[in-house]
């Protein structure tokens, strides 16, 4: 249990989502996808309380110097809030997990057995400036019958307030227990402390965020915590590969949205191909406004490559940046990426079949790509509708969470006066 003071605040908020989750588990998927459907069009109807809150917040960031990327994700419009509506009716459609009998069997004793999706109870999430995870972790949770808590940065403390007024006033107008979505009291780290210690009261944790705050949470958590990881993610060359298909997804990779997990941070080239490959992937990378940070190799190849370190090969950029570096084969490729990966999203570019298997084999991350980007790693682009995150660990759930992830099982034993001997 938390060390926190029984009359705490968050654990109040905590004790208060427990009872609400043994309300959600049992009810039917009308009753959730009618809360939902409530819920998307609570958000429409209350658009401009819910910018006003934002515009608050958001003038707040750029007093303190924020950096307009930061601000851009923060900010809240018509447009936008209108799309995360839309967003909360595409998870309706979704299937529903809660129920579904995973295996089943009669067993030589005539015991029918069956293991069955159900949900994981009180789902914690922490996160950062993003206000639209508010209503998309509400939305799967309560689409997999799980009460959520949320707990946001402070810095959209405001607009969080906001969406999660709107969202439990439409719960309750479909019938379901106010606290199914519930906000973490508290701006503090303490209020994080708390919620990261109370076991017993909530059932798993997720991070979504940077670095510092996913290690943060899976360090000081007394709960159990489902780790979303970064995104040091690699696209490997190799000697058999279609230069002008692996320019391009290079490019893509790196470039076509560089601040988020699934982008490409490393680039490696077998050392065959690099003289007639790096000046075409120099050119193109450039022309994306993409620096380069290279080993000996790229630096012949350009002045305009900026000497890598060990921390080039260990960072992750989420900016126009990326390492690279020229390997001897495919398994000094693969012994780069297991010593620096996070363990998200690696590609192989190739037209060998043997070298794409060896490659697929050997390197051990969530995703591993072949002749295809690393932006693929994504649950929409896997066809799961939606995510909750990217998981990098290995227990219960790995790469993008859909709403499967937000569940447990349990084993449903059905006798006939059944006794055993």
């Amino acid at each position: 249990m938390s060390s926190a003071p029984q009359n705490s605040p968050v654990l109040e908020t905590a004790r208060r989502a427990r009872e609400a989750a043994a309300v959600l588990a049992p009810l039917p998927r009308t009753a959730r996808d009618g809360a939902l459907l409530a819920m998307a069009d609570a958000l429409e109807a209350r658009t401009a309380e819910i910018v006003e809150a934002n515009a608050e917040d958001v003038a707040k960031a750029r007093a303190a110097g924020t950096a307009e990327s930061i601000i851009d994700r923060l900010t809240l419009n018509p447009e936008r809030v209108a799309a995360i509506a839309a967003d909360v009716r595409h998870v309706v459609g979704l299937p529903d997990p809660v129920g579904e009998v995973l295996r089943g069997s009669t067993l030589p004793n005539g015991l029918e057995l069956r293991q069955i999706r159900v949900p994981l109870g009180v789902v914690g999430i922490i996160y950062e400036a993003r206000p639209n995870v508010t209503v998309d972790a509400a939305a799967l949770c309560l689409k997999s019958g799980n009460a959520v808590l949320l707990r946001g940065s402070s810095s959209a403390y405001a607009s969080n307030t906001a969406l999660v007024a709107v969202l439990r006033d439409a719960v309750v107008e479909a019938g379901l227990p106010a606290d199914a979505v519930q906000l973490v009291p508290g701006e503090s780290r303490d209020s994080v402390t708390e919620l990261m210690t109370a076991r017993g009261l909530v059932d798993v944790l997720i991070p979504r965020g940077g670095a510092s705050l996913i290690r943060t949470v899976v360090e000081g958590s007394t709960v159990p915590v489902i780790e979303t990881g970064t995104g040091n993610c690699h696209v490997y060359v190799d000697r058999a590969a279609d230069l002008d298909m692996a320019v391009d997804i290079l490019v893509n990779a790196k470039a076509q949205r560089p601040s988020v997990c699934n982008a490409a941070e490393t680039v490696l080239v077998h050392r065959d191909i690099a003289d007639e490959f790096l000046p075409r992937a120099l050119k193109a990378l450039a022309d994306a406004g993409v620096t380069v940070h290279g080993d000996e190799t790229w630096q012949e190849a350009s002045p305009e490559v900026v000497p890598a370190t060990d921390e080039d090969w260990a960072t992750e950029y989420l900016s126009y940046d990326i390492a690279a570096a020229v390997v001897p084969d495919l398994d000094a490729a693969v012994a780069h990426i297991r010593r620096w990966t996070s363990g998200h999203t690696e590609a192989v570019v190739t037209r060998d079949t043997a070298a794409a298997r060896r490659f697929v084999s050997l390197v051990d991350s969530t995703a591993v790509m072949v002749n295809a980007s690393t932006r693929f790693t994504d649950g929409g682009q896997f066809g799961f509708g939606a995510e909750i995150g990217i998981s990098t660990q290995k227990l219960h759930a790995r790469g993008p969470m859909g709403l499967p992830e937000l569940t447990s099982t349990k084993y449903v034993v059905t006798g006939d006066g059944h006794i055993r001997d």
